[in-house]
């Protein structure tokens, strides 16, 4: 069985707080997930994580694949402030180690979000 979308693989591999790990006779060894990962476009990334760690707090995503996760996509989409505060949110969650880069990312969605609300004003 081939995994139709890397939310599926993701479940299959690390399992899913909310729903059971579905029944799949894929090879599930975490470098193909990874592989799968770092070539998904943002939107099936942010889908994934939506979808296993709907409270940003919770799910069976290990901390480092999220961290790759949400770094993935903003590569993607570098310029969307609800992106960056959410990522930004996610690694203050997991120690002060991340906290300079997440109070990064806050300020740069909010230099997004007014330099947007100034071009409206125009």
């Amino acid at each position: 069985m081939r995994h139709g979308t890397l939310t599926e693989h993701a479940r299959c591999v690390y399992g899913d707080e909310y729903r059971p790990t579905p029944e799949c006779d894929a090879e599930h060894l975490e470098q193909f997930f990874v592989e799968e990962l770092t070539f998904a476009d943002a939107d099936a990334i942010v889908a994934m994580l939506h979808e296993l760690s709907p409270q940003l707090v919770d799910g069976n995503l290990p901390v480092w694949i999220r961290n790759l996760a949400y770094r993935l996509a903003l590569l993607q989409r570098p310029d969307d402030p609800e992106l960056l505060r959410e990522a930004g949110h996610s690694l203050f969650m997991h120690g002060p180690d991340w906290d300079a880069i997440a109070a990064e990312l806050a300020r740069r969605a909010e230099e997004l979000e007014a330099a947007a609300g100034s071009k409206g004003a125009s």
